[in-house]
């Protein structure tokens, strides 16, 4: 099994494979084209989108700059809009709806890695750590306020707002508003 099958199954895997540093540095030309061009070179800012994300449907509209690892192992439904200064870090899969709204700064993380520093570190020649990861799913018609951070193996449901500077830790149903940290269901939206 490769590193990146194991990253994509859950597994522990080595973060600095060769074939994971050659997609990482793919996405990294791709970020630094797009977050660099012109706001009205539209169609120049789609191909680019193409090239470095797994799905992007029809509308989809991502603020520069953005940021991800990988690119590859993210999906984003259309008409869904993406504001600047957002963060995906990719290490396994990103799934957002349809018609959703990622507010600024809003950061979704897959990797996870062990709590105890004797587990995560591992002592070689180059000190590597031990990283695993967890896709997370956003439904279609969710709002995510500015400044959330969505944690690993979190899925959000559909129709959901979730309020600004949330911590999202925990599956989020359908049809709710939710905020807080940890973030928590507030009331069910009719």
């Amino acid at each position: 099994m490769t590193e990146k099958e194991k990253m994509l199954k859950g597994d522990f895997y080595d973060s600095r494979d060769v074939e994971l540093i050659k997609i990482y540095h793919k996405a990294r030309k791709l970020l630094k084209l797009y977050n660099n061009l012109d706001s009205e070179l539209t169609q120049e800012k789609a191909s680019i989108l193409n090239d470095l994300l797994q799905f992007k449907g029809n509308g989809v509209w991502v603020e520069a700059p953005f940021f991800c690892d990988y690119g590859e192992n993210i999906s984003i439904g259309e008409n869904t809009f993406v504001n600047t200064n957002c963060i995906f870090l990719d290490n396994n899969k990103i799934t957002i709806g349809k018609n959703g709204l990622i507010a600024p700064y809003v950061q979704i993380y897959t990797a996870i890695h062990p709590l105890k520093a004797s587990e995560r570190i591992i002592k070689t020649p180059n000190t590597r750590y031990l990283t695993a990861a967890k896709p997370v799913f956003i439904g279609d018609n969710v709002w995510i306020g500015g400044n959330s951070v969505i944690l690993p193996g979190v899925t959000i449901g559909n129709n959901v707002t979730i309020g600004a500077g949330s911590i999202v830790t925990k599956d989020i149903p359908d049809n709710v508003l939710a905020f807080g940290n940890p973030c928590r269901v507030i009331k069910k939206l009719e």
